[in-house]
């Protein structure tokens, strides 16, 4: 039986009396491309920030590569498997493009900075942001800035990749560019948990879609059959309206 790169168990996250995420159970294995659906406040953002230790749980577990989360003691090094990439970029705005991407590998895996400049320039030479990298976030458009996000995220050469909404802050042109990106990362095998209300866009690359309603998973299937034949009501009115 093949080891999940993440196990979910039996998860639970409150804010005070507010159940933001309910006995979650789930399993990501490796070449997986989970696609995280739901209306807004359903828990998509916390399932993520909880899967790296971003956001504290207080009920069950989640384990990255057999390594529990919850009792982790070093969630640095543990981020570094797996790559988040936010919905308003986070870059940070005092450094160049080229520094936010060597800060991690310089400083939580002790690369030598020539090394880490290396890799970094690769990279954003692949994504078409190399002419960037002397500027800073805000010099950059809204799709540059994501691009350099994602390359941030892959310099760590993570084993799982997350996205949470990449494509919401971005004007409509600048949409499709980046979701090329994750089709092209899905074509070299990442294994990846994309949140998204781009629907046609998960049916084309998800192998896997779950859809979260009330902190809760309330429908799950494959990739195709998910959009041909949701199980859930709520699951068929969401679709309906997002893919009219």
């Amino acid at each position: 039986m093949t080891t999940p790169v993440i196990a979910y168990q039996h998860l639970g996250l409150s804010y005070g009396s507010y159940r933001a995420l309910d006995d979650i159970s789930e399993e990501v294995k490796r070449g997986d491309r989970i696609v995280i659906c739901g209306p807004s406040g359903s828990g998509k953002s916390s399932l993520l920030r909880c899967t790296n230790g971003l956001e504290p749980f207080q009920d069950g577990d989640i384990e990255v590569e057999g390594v529990s989360v919850r009792n982790c003691p070093n969630l640095p090094r543990l981020r570094t498997r797996v790559g988040m990439v936010f919905q308003q970029f986070d870059l940070y705005p005092h450094l160049t493009c080229l520094r936010n991407l060597t800060l991690a590998p310089v400083r939580a895996l002790g690369w030598p900075g020539d090394d880490a400049e290396a890799k970094a320039m690769t990279l954003l030479s692949r994504f078409g942001v190399a002419d960037q990298a002397r500027k800073y976030p805000a010099e950059l458009s809204g799709g540059q800035q994501q691009r350099v996000a994602i390359c941030r995220a892959l310099i760590l050469e993570p084993t799982v990749m997350m996205f949470d909404e990449p494509t919401s802050a971005l004007d409509p042109e600048m949409i499709g560019e980046v979701l090329q990106i994750l089709k092209d990362l899905a074509a070299d095998g990442m294994t990846m948990i994309i949140v998204t209300h781009e629907m046609r866009f998960a049916r084309e690359i998800a192998t896997k879609v779950l859809f979260m309603e009330q902190g809760r998973i309330v429908d799950r299937g494959s990739g195709a059959d998910f959009f041909r034949r949701p199980a859930h009501p709520r699951t068929r009115q969401f679709l309906a309206r997002l893919m009219a």
